[in-house]
């Protein structure tokens, strides 16, 4: 079994699956704050000198899973792996995001 322990959380003004955009592009402009347990602090030594930083995050609002999906503006059921479906068998999401301060 694999098993990961939270070291942060980020909050973002997205509240619901459905207002969050499909692609990044879609949500420039939009900031979020990524909030660090304490005991992970010392482990953003030297982050200031990055640009960006890539995000690993559990897609918690995800409740099921499906294999096949229908994507937004696709008319064709695709594999759930072929896709940006959030509802995945392990939700787990991906982002890289503009290191603001």
């Amino acid at each position: 079994m694999i098993v990961y322990r939270p070291i942060g959380v980020i909050h973002s003004p997205f509240k619901n699956v459905r207002g969050i955009p499909i692609q990044p592009r879609a949500a420039e402009g939009v900031e979020g704050v990524v909030e660090i347990f304490p005991e992970y602090v010392e482990g953003l030594k030297d982050l200031e000198g990055f640009s960006h930083i890539i995000l690993l995050y559990h897609l918690h609002l995800v409740e099921n899973y499906r294999l096949l999906v229908k994507p937004y503006m696709d008319d064709e059921l695709r594999g759930v792996f072929a896709t940006r479906a959030p509802a995945r068998p392990n939700p787990i999401g991906i982002s890289v995001v503009r290191l603001v301060k």
